[in-house]
This record gives C-alpha cells, structure tokens and sequence, in this order.
C-alpha cells in the first residue's frame, strides 16, 4: 500500500504554514514520506525522525501542527514490539507512551495521528490539519 493511495485529488487546501512532526522507524522511508506528503498535504511542512534523541529534542524545540506515527512504528506496537530508534530513556516503549510524551511537550490539543495503513496517512493528516477530504 502506497502513501499516495489514499490522496485522490488531495492538492486542496493551503498548510504551508503548518508543520507536522513524524516518527518513523525506517530513515528510507522517512526521507520519502517527507518528500511525496507535503504535496498532498497542502505544502505542509514536515520533519521526520527516526530515532528518540531526536524526537525528543524535536518534540521540545517548537510547536508542531500534527505529530504523526509512521505506519511500520504503528505496526510494531501492535506486535507488541518495541519501537525501533528508543534509547535507554525509552527503550521498550508503546505508542502509549509516546502519546504521553507528546502531550507533556505539546499539550493536549496537539493532534497525534497513528496507522498501520499507509493508505491512511493521508486523509488523517489532512483532517487532523483541518484540510479538505480530498476528491
């Protein structure tokens, strides 16, 4: 399942003033989602990360319109498995925890945005960042 499979028409809408911080487990993937979203995503800003330094230091620096966890980070905390990218601070972490974290160093009205889907990725982006459907 591609990213690009649930963006049908999905240019409409202006967020190039917003930013979406992601977490991901695979950097190959991390640097193509950053480069095919935006698009699809009304130019939305994006940073990707696939380790916890950096998320963490990421999550403290500024505030983000939409944290985003990446599908394969989506599917390993559904196995049960620890995400890849913890330290020592996070190590055998959940999405649970996470979304803790993400609350501390962004208050709650922050939307987190999660799926195992790919498909997916879009059109909750796109409602989390209060775009249009697309069509």
């Amino acid at each position: 399942a591609e990213l690009t499979s649930g963006a049908a028409g999905a240019a409409a809408g202006d967020a190039s003033g917003l930013c979406v911080l992601s977490r991901g487990c695979d950097p190959a993937m991390a640097a193509r989602a950053s480069k095919l979203l935006p698009p699809l995503l009304g130019n939305v800003g994006m940073v990707a990360c696939t380790d916890d330094d950096d998320f963490f230091q990421l999550l403290r620096g500024r505030r983000y319109d939409a944290v985003l966890f990446a599908p394969g980070a989506c599917r390993f905390d559904a196995a049960r498995q620890p995400i890849p990218g913890g330290n020592s601070a996070t190590a055998g972490w959940g999405l649970e925890q996470y979304r803790a974290a993400v609350r501390e160093h962004q208050g709650s009205d922050v939307p987190i945005v999660e799926t195992a889907a790919e498909a997916e990725v879009v059109p909750l982006l796109r409602a989390a960042l209060g775009l249009p459907p697309a069509g």
